[in-house]
């Protein structure tokens, strides 16, 4: 997703190393009490299996990590609009081993409290951040083993919750152009935790991928059709793929604009054919990774790692640029998008659950501080009304905040943000 560097940060691995890239687990680990009927094969694609992408954080940094409880009341509130499956993106923070434990914990509380993590690894390339010495034909060996070994043995500890790894966050996709790495460095780590796999080392039910821009599976560009690629397609248990039309209303706005037959459409409308091109335009980016894979001879399950809408922006995405967003096209695209993922048996873990104020510390009107379904304090978007409605959300609180709608509850003043792309289409 663009805006990489805001979004994720600079992960400091200075200070934690390891002896070796290849080091396995010294011991096995106890994996009978892996729940093979809930495995990765039998979730993805299941749409009684919901999927969000998660991150807890409350505060303008990531050195604020959420506690326990507040972890909890997350996941309970994911809970009850039927999330049942997360996916995490570095095991560097504590963050991440505190979601586990709180699954744990729900689980033991209740016995029907049901929920499962894809565990992402992240992985960069050498001297990543930096501004002159950036090398994206070596990796940063130190960092990214870290990531794996932690990536293990959490797999391991928390084998009943962990069913997916993923290893790097788009880490093949040439516009990251603070980490990006080259195929071979995921395929080398994607073939040291299938040979764990292999060895009795890690859960045989867990799958690993790679999770990436559609562009990286070999759906854009045709640069990026690699003998590498091809390996990792062969060596991968499943493809999860991004993508990001709100980010191309930009970049490639071809397919964003009022029709000259729609400008006579009420408000509601012109947004739902909109957002229904939107989703035309996914939905290409999806089909051309499936393209491109059976091009080259495989055939396997292909799921959404990451798509989602930002509900505002004051930047390239907002009412001075595209006038993409805004909490009604938000909603319109969660809507379709969940449509056709659940009508195809497509897992689709939308970006994401909850805004989060430390992905752009320089601008706090920015879109990717605005992508969540809920606010920071804990308030429905429109997306969710019909939930809060429902009563879906009684008596469950964020941080001592009831779950309430957005703009007061009032759909007129969320229409009233609605604003129309500049360019006029044919």
């Amino acid at each position: 997703m663009p805006n990489f560097s805001i979004r994720y940060g600079l992960l400091s691995f200075v200070s934690y190393m390891l002896t070796s890239c290849v080091q396995s687990p010294t011991a096995q680990y106890n994996l009978t009490s892996v729940n093979k009927i809930n495995s990765a094969a039998n979730i993805l694609g299941d749409t009684s299996y919901p999927a969000i992408c998660y991150g807890g954080y409350r505060t303008l940094t990531r050195d604020s990590q959420p506690d326990i409880q507040q972890v909890k009341e997350d996941l309970i509130i994911l809970n009850s609009m039927g999330i049942k499956l997360l996916r995490t993106y570095n095991t560097y923070y504590a963050e991440v081993e505190t979601v586990l434990r709180a699954i744990q914990e729900l689980k033991e509380a209740d016995i029907n409290f049901e929920m499962y993590v894809m565990l992402g690894a992240w992985i960069e390339c050498e001297n990543a951040w930096s501004k002159d010495s950036t090398d994206h034909n070596r990796e940063n060996i130190q960092a990214n083993n870290a990531e794996i070994q932690r990536a293990v043995k959490l797999a391991n500890s928390y084998s009943d919750i962990v069913k997916m790894l993923s290893v790097g966050n788009e880490a093949m996709v040439k516009w990251a152009t603070q980490y990006y790495v080259q195929p071979g460095i995921i395929l080398k780590w994607v073939n040291h935790l299938q040979e764990l796999k292999k060895h009795g080392l890690l859960p045989k039910d867990i799958w690993i991928t790679s999770s990436d821009n559609f562009a990286s599976w070999g759906g854009g560009d045709s640069s990026y059709h690699t003998n590498e690629l091809n390996r990792l397609y062969k060596s991968v248990d499943f493809i999860s793929i991004h993508t990001y039309p709100m980010h191309d209303t930009h970049y490639h706005p071809h397919f964003w604009g009022v029709r000259v037959h729609e400008k006579e459409l009420t408000a509601e409308e012109k947004a739902d054919s909109l957002m229904r091109r939107a989703l035309f335009y996914a939905r290409q980016q999806y089909y051309s990774v499936r393209h491109y894979m059976k091009s080259i001879g495989i055939n396997k399950p292909i799921h959404i790692g990451e798509t989602g809408w930002a509900t505002h922006d004051n930047g390239l995405y907002g009412n001075t640029g595209s006038r993409a967003c805004d909490e009604y096209k938000s909603a319109k695209y969660y809507q379709f998008i969940r449509e056709w993922t659940n009508q195809e048996k497509i897992t689709c873990f939308y970006f994401e659950a909850f805004d989060e104020k430390w992905k752009d510390l320089r601008n706090a009107e920015g879109a990717e501080n605005h992508f969540g379904l809920f606010t920071v304090d804990g308030k429905a978007k429109y997306a969710l009304w019909d939930m809060v409605n429902r009563g879906v959300f009684n008596s469950l609180q964020r941080d001592g905040n009831t779950v309430v709608k957005t703009y007061q509850g009032k759909k007129e003043n969320v229409l009233g943000e609605l604003a129309w792309p500049v360019n006029e289409l044919k």
